[in-house]
């Protein structure tokens, strides 16, 4: 058996049960009215209901004939406080990316630059002279 949230997140991944609840934001609607929108039979939405009502995201009443469907929220605020954790980590994670962007930046705006412009570097290169690096540091006199 699955847990409460994990049945509504099932839910959700549905983008017809999704325009559903989106729906019934507005107020309570039947069966044949949040079908209208639909290219699917009643049956077709009926079974996208019957999921919505097994997570616990609408009521269906009865009323004589019109069995009216009302969005439930609790389910929905489970599901936001979930993700409002993970929102949250993510905007520390980016916090803290943008501190260290603006800390290379700024390291990089100090460093030395040549008469032309570029930046110097600031490691030592060992170079033999002719642009070749130099084995384990030392000059090799057969490359010349």
């Amino acid at each position: 058996m699955t847990d409460a949230i994990s049945t509504t997140f099932a839910a959700l991944a549905d983008p017809t049960r999704r325009a559903i609840l989106a729906r019934l934001a507005l107020g309570e609607s039947s069966v044949t009215e949040l079908a209208e929108p639909f290219e699917m039979s009643l049956p077709a939405v009926s079974k996208h209901l019957r999921v919505l009502e097994n997570a616990g995201l609408i009521k269906r009443g009865r009323e004589a004939q019109w069995r009216p469907c009302k969005l439930e929220a609790a389910p929905l605020r489970q599901a936001a406080d979930w993700l409002e954790f993970y929102r949250q980590f993510w905007e520390q994670s980016f916090d803290r990316l943008e501190e260290y962007l603006q800390r290379v930046q700024s390291e990089q705006q100090t460093e030395p630059r040549s008469k032309n412009g570029k930046r110097r570097s600031t490691t030592r290169n060992s170079s033999n002279g002719n642009g070749k690096q130099a084995k384990s540091g030392h000059f090799n006199e057969r490359e010349n």
